[in-house]
Formats: structure tokens, sequence, C-alpha cells
């Protein structure tokens, strides 16, 4: 059963630490990779049977056996997607969706293109996965399959799947919709924020995720804390190029990032600080619109006219924007806390409690110590104030 990747590789909370992989979540390119095999293997063909799994968090809005039933017997006329979204027109409506969450994954059985990298399933397992929640059983025997091994897609049953959300409240798709350059540079010259925020405001531009931003700007050598409006005309231009050309070239090899090429900073991303280089380029890390951010320092370097750069450091903490890679930075926040609910210790957090009530011990010995210091000070300024009073008066 070969598959269309969605992820190639996960992360742990503790990622950056080198505790954990970073997790590569599906962009554009893995959605329309499997957009694609959908498109060439099963268009044309009739539904005769569907299993769904009884999952609620990732079967959205509409009951297993409601689903079964809108689909069986409904014949595949074409599969859409916009930006991370994809979804099936069947020959009348309601029509399936499907947003790939962290782990998302499309199968097609007895389809071998080995250029398609599995990542969610192994080879050994059984057909269909442990991890199906969707299976579809088409009129000539071939078999597809939408799994979820960490639960966070979704599938939905739509009337008109562009015209609610999480569809309808996309920008222009990055690979079918990118803004001619003209437009795209007045658009920038208006956005007073951080380019790489900018790229992943799915409402601004769909499809672009962490690695796709990473890799376009340190391929248009701009740093990604750089306010859009601040570029030059020739970094615009830089960027457009490269957001088409990374996305083009990714799905040239099938969005297998084995074959990405090997000057691509892509491939380091996943390093400890310290130890990731590219072209032997030191890499660093910030944190930009929320999202580890990898990039070149020695290339990409912050304008020394970026003059809305200290207002925006002022306003950085409290700024959210609303469209921001939503899907994938919720499914991070989840991932987090399923985590930390498996790893915690009683012996540990009571040592942890222990710690805690030494530290604040410490720390109310500490602000009482400043608060007579404080009243020592107030006092004195009192007297002094009195003294220079009586002064005044004795003058007089």
């Amino acid at each position: 059963m070969p598959p269309f990747p969605c992820s190639d590789w996960e992360e742990s909370e503790n990622t950056r630490s080198g505790k954990g992989r970073p997790r590569r979540m599906p962009e554009l390119p893995e959605v329309e990779v499997a957009r694609r095999a959908i498109e060439e293997h099963c268009v044309g063909k009739r539904i005769v049977q569907c299993s769904v799994a009884d999952d609620p968090k990732v079967i959205d809005g509409v009951t297993p056996s409601d689903l079964e039933s809108a689909l069986v017997g409904k014949t595949i006329v074409a599969a859409l997607r916009k930006g991370k979204n994809l979804w099936l027109r069947l020959d009348s409506p309601p029509f399936p969706t499907f947003q790939f969450g962290m782990a998302g994954a499309i199968y097609i059985k007895g389809v071998t293109l080995t250029k398609y990298k599995r990542s969610a399933v192994s080879d050994a397992d059984e057909w269909p996965s442990t991890y199906s929640k969707v299976l579809l059983k088409l009129d000539d025997g071939l078999e597809l399959s939408f799994t979820d091994k960490r639960r966070f897609a979704r599938v939905r049953l739509l009337e008109d799947p562009k015209s609610v959300a999480p569809i309808s409240e996309l920008g222009p798709d990055a690979l079918l919709g990118l803004m001619p350059i003209d437009a795209f540079m007045a658009s920038l010259s208006k956005k007073k924020i951080a380019i790489k925020a900018l790229l992943l405001d799915q409402s601004y531009i769909s499809g672009i995720g962490n690695w796709i931003a990473d890799e376009v700007l340190y391929q248009a050598k701009i740093h990604p804390n750089q306010i859009a409006s601040s570029l030059s005309r020739e970094s615009c231009k830089a960027l457009h190029n490269c957001i088409k050309e990374v996305i083009e070239k990714a799905l040239e090899v099938g969005a297998d990032s084995s074959q990405f090429s090997q000057d691509w900073i892509f491939h380091s991303r996943e390093k400890k600080p310290g130890n990731a280089f590219v072209a032997g380029k030191k890499i660093e890390f910030i944190t930009v619109g929320g999202r580890t951010s990898a990039y070149v320092p020695e290339l990409q370097k912050l304008t020394a006219n970026q003059l809305e750069e200290a207002s925006y450091k002022k306003s950085a903490k409290t700024r959210s924007i609303k469209n921001v890679d939503k899907e994938e930075s919720t499914s991070e926040k989840e991932e987090s806390n399923k985590i930390s609910k498996k790893t915690k210790d009683p012996k540990r957090q009571a040592k942890k409690t222990g710690e805690t009530k030494n530290t604040s011990s410490s720390g109310k010995g500490k602000t009482q110590k400043q608060d007579e210091s404080a009243l020592g000070s107030l006092k004195k300024r009192k007297e002094s104030n009195q003294a220079e009073t009586r002064q005044k008066k004795a003058k007089k």
C-alpha cells in the first residue's frame, strides 16, 4: 500500500534541546501530492463501500454512519485542494473534506509509485491500517484510505467546502494563486509585521508552513524578523521567485524530503543549536510568529534602514496573528499537553514542589528585605524634604 506522504519526521516539545526530532507537518507539497494521486487513480470511479472510524475528534460534525451513507454510491469527479486542505468533489453534494493536521496521510492500495514516501504507517502494517479514519472501496477494486496516527486531522462532510471555514478563510494558494509580482510588492509594502509571521498567515497566503517559510527566506537571503514593509524591491522579487521555486521543486520529487536539494536549509533544521550548518555556514534558531525559525545570520541580515524594528520588538510579545498556521500551532499545543501528562512523575513533582517551597521561602525573605530597604529610603526622603521646608521658612 504505497503512501502519499504528509510528514517525514516528527518532534516532541524538546526538539531544540535535542531530545526530539522536528515535526514536519503536511504543507502544500505534501497535500498536493495526495491530491494528484487521487486525481490520477480514483477520479471517475464509484464508491461501493465506505468504512469510517468511530473517532469524533477526527470525524468532525458528522456521525460515522451518516458519512458512510453520504459517500456510498457516489462517483469521484475531482480531487481539489486549497492550502493544506483537500476535498473530493462527488457527482452530487455533500463532499468529504480532509484537513491533514499533524500526520494525516492518503494511501492507495495497490498503487506503486516509489517516489512517494510513507511516514505514518509502516510496510508491515495490515491493510487497512489501524490508524485509518476513512476507507473507500471503489468499483474497480481500488481502495483509498485516509489515516491519522496522531488524531489532529479533521474529516468533515460539507455541501460547499469553499464557502465555510477553514477553507473560506484562506488567502490565495501559494501554488495556484500566488499574486503577480507587482501586486505582491504592493501588498508587502503595507504589512508592518515580521515577514516570517506573514508567510505563515494562512489568510494572507495559504499552504506555506514552517519549513517552506524558512526555506524561501534562506534562499532569498531575508531575515525572518525583517518587517515586510521594509523589504527592498529586489528582496520582494527574490522572495516571490523562491516561493514558486521551492514548492515546484518539492513537487518534482513527490514531496519526498530525502530528494530535496542538499543545499537546502531544510536538511539541517532538526539539528541542535551549535551543530547546525548549511553550505558551511552556521544556522541559528529564533522564535518568530510563535514558531521556531532556522536562519543563517551570515546571509540573512536585518537591513540597517528598518525603522520599524524597535516598535515591532516592543509589541511582539503581545502580537497574535489570527491565522498563522492555526492548525499546526493547535496541534503542537495539544501534543505538548499530551506528552506532559504522559511524563508526569509523582516523585519528580514532589521534588519540584519542595524546590518551589524553598524558592518561595527564599523569595519571601528577599521581598521582606526589599520592603524594609524601600521604607528606609522613603523615610530618609521624607526627613530631607522636611528639613528643606524648615530652611525655606527660616530664610523668609
